[in-house]
């Protein structure tokens, strides 16, 4: 699984020690109705999520404190990964699963972040921050490639396609290199998948030994696992970004967890 890296300082860990919940602890069903959406937009857009933020965004001293002056652009959108019920080949199953609403933050200075917002009890949490715009780039492209179709990520790889009826179609250069530019079949797509992950699903013996993203681990031993992964160079908010961002985006949860930084202009839709 395939988790994008928040900041280089460690100083972002103490920032989201009190932001982020633990997905296992928030609403495990996020809906993506309109109501949602505007209570997801709600927390992303609280003055304690924006206070984070303007820190978030001063982190590397590309705009001050008190210049960043985030807001929430555009509306919440709905993020789906791919289904391990899908991949198993269960009758009726859903390529995708809706695994949390997405908004977008921009600063005064131009970066643009993610806020991963889940149901929690009656409210809305923020459970992660994430660079970049990804995900209203992706739902948005999506939505003008195939209308009314899912926009959905493959996280193990970092691919995302958007799908409808018997119709997959890639949205990044990551899903190209998989099904290529003309994308492919749902049956295709999904003997794929299986072949790739039917083996490495939640309760499998692969999951069940630790490996699996998060199955199975304790957020200490996550943390030991990120760090593991990069020589023992991992920063606390790196480490950080595991415990909040493998809960949010469980998906099918395989291999170990790697941090990487959104790679600017390589994926453009």
């Amino acid at each position: 699984m395939t988790l994008r890296r928040l900041s280089s300082s460690a100083a972002v860990a103490a920032l989201l020690t009190g932001l982020c919940a633990s997905y296992a602890a928030a609403g495990e069903h996020p809906t993506a109705t309109a109501d949602s959406k505007a209570a997801a937009r709600q927390a992303a857009a609280a003055p304690a999520t924006l206070d984070t933020l303007s820190r978030f965004f001063a982190r590397d001293g590309k705009v001050s404190l008190t210049a960043a002056a985030p807001r929430i652009q555009g509306d919440a959108v709905p993020v789906y990964t791919l289904s391990p019920e899908f991949v198993a080949g269960r009758a009726g199953a859903s390529v995708a699963k809706l695994e949390y609403l997405a908004s977008t933050a921009v600063s005064s200075d131009g970066q643009k972040a993610s806020l991963w917002t889940v149901p929690q009890g009656t409210t809305w949490k923020v459970v992660n921050i994430a660079t970049g715009d990804d995900e209203a780039r992706y739902s948005a492209a999506g939505a003008s490639r195939l209308p009314g179709g899912t926009v959905f990520q493959e996280p193990q790889i970092n691919a995302w396609y958007v799908q409808k009826g018997a119709t997959v179609l890639p949205l990044d250069e990551d899903a190209v290199r998989a099904v290529g530019a003309k994308g492919t079949t749902l049956g295709a797509y999904q003997k794929r998948v299986q072949r790739a992950y039917g083996d490495k699903l939640p309760g499998s013996a692969y999951a069940k030994s630790g490996k699996a993203g998060g199955y199975g681990q304790s957020p200490e031993e996550a943390r030991a696992q990120a760090a593991a992964s990069h020589g023992g160079g991992s920063s606390t908010a790196e480490a950080a970004s595991v415990t909040a961002g493998a809960g949010a985006l469980a998906a099918l949860g395989l291999g170990a967890v790697a941090l990487r930084r959104r790679r600017r202009g390589a994926n453009r839709v």
